[in-house]
């Protein structure tokens, strides 16, 4: 069977569901076409000439980068920019681009959280908790020979998602009645007399703001004139997801050798600080990339210290201002290892489709002296 690129923004996004990207970012398939096969798939943190010349030499498909292309509108698309002609260079190869960005920063075994696995913290939660969606049960009746139809109707409008499972429902085997006056021309049985029916109970759950999809599924579906069916709106449960990851280490230890586990453990080639390297730390707040917005969450959150990939200078004499430590090994080694891995999550996934990280990318910082 042939491996397609909408095969593989599935697995992505069940990977890093596209919701829990940040309001502000630009993510998903953000160039090429959905339908043509995808036999060989780079990965890299940054799409940049060179990362392009490799996909292009190498007859790449589809490229999964983490920082999106097009992340601001543009007007035109020229060779007269360096973006433009890479983003023509990819059309004229045949060359997709997808990206995940802050989904894949912010899910479950994401960024943050492999983050946190690499520096050895327990007890990790979000440090700032995205709210949760607001969830509807839809509840339908249906005889048996529409129960399949009108259940694959509403999965496709975006019903029975929990969690990591999807099209989940409940069936429940029932007796229906009802009573068609003369103005009805019923599906069953006949006008003018209550009728009982062998009936479904079909339930299934969905985000608030899909419900009129999700109805208008069922009706087209179904075949009853006029079908009976309820929605109930659940209370809210508290969101296990958001941005950036606070936990803790194992044991108090010197801010000078926490900044040595982290250099260690993310092949960073420098490693900055702000504050004492004897002073003891065990809270850790974290966020990959340059997420200096965050300090404020690990104050909150009473970090002992907070780690980001690279922040203003102004947030670094905040956070000697507020006794927070703060640790700063480069933007490019608090993400490209994760996309080296997610390399690897998708050769498993995919054994018959070729995957590979950039092999020409790289940091544009380099250490001296």
């Amino acid at each position: 069977m042939t491996t397609t690129i909408t095969n593989i923004v599935g697995a992505l996004q069940q990977l890093a569901p596209l919701n829990l990207a940040a309001a502000w970012d630009n993510v998903g398939l953000l160039l090429g076409d959905s339908k043509t096969s995808a036999p060989r798939v780079m990965t890299c943190l940054t799409v940049t000439p060179d990362v392009v010349a490799e996909a292009i030499a190498s007859q790449a498909s589809l490229i999964v980068s983490h920082h999106p292309i097009l992340f601001r509108a543009i007007k035109r698309l020229t060779t007269a920019t360096p973006e433009g002609r890479m983003l023509l260079d990819l059309v004229r190869a045949g060359i997709s681009v997808y990206s995940a960005h802050t989904a894949y920063d912010n899910c479950v075994g994401g960024i943050n959280d492999q983050l946190c696995e690499s520096l050895g913290l327990s007890n990790v939660t979000p440090l700032r908790r995205q709210d949760a969606t607001r969830k509807c049960k839809v509840v339908v009746f249906v005889p048996n020979k529409d129960l399949g139809r009108v259940g694959d109707a509403m999965f496709a409008a975006g019903a029975g998602q929990i969690g990591q499972y999807r099209e989940c429902s409940f069936r429940l085997a029932g007796t229906g009645t009802f009573f068609g006056t003369e103005g009805t021309n019923p599906t069953l049985g006949e006008k003018g007399r209550r009728e009982e029916v062998a009936e479904w109970r079909l339930e299934v759950v969905c985000a608030e703001v899909d419900v009129e999809r999700v109805l208008s599924a069922m009706r087209s579906a179904h075949s009853y004139e006029e079908p009976a069916y309820d929605v109930y709106s659940l209370r809210p449960e508290r969101a296990n997801v958001g941005e950036g990851r606070i936990g803790d280490l194992a044991s108090p230890m010197k801010l000078g050798a926490f900044s040595g586990r982290v250099r260690s453990a993310l092949a960073a080639s420098t490693v900055q600080m702000v504050g004492s390297p004897e002073r003891m730390v065990q809270r850790v707040a974290l966020a990959c990339g340059a997420a200096g917005e965050f300090l404020a969450d690990a104050r909150i959150a009473r970090a002992d210290v907070f780690l980001t990939g690279e922040a203003r200078f102004h947030d670094s004499l905040a956070a000697e201002t507020e006794h927070i430590a703060m640790i700063l090994p480069g933007h490019y080694a608090t993400e490209r290892f994760a996309m080296e891995s997610l390399a690897r999550w998708l050769a498993e996934r995919f054994p018959g489709v070729k995957v590979w990280a950039s092999e020409r990318e790289h940091d544009p910082l380099v250490a001296c002296g």
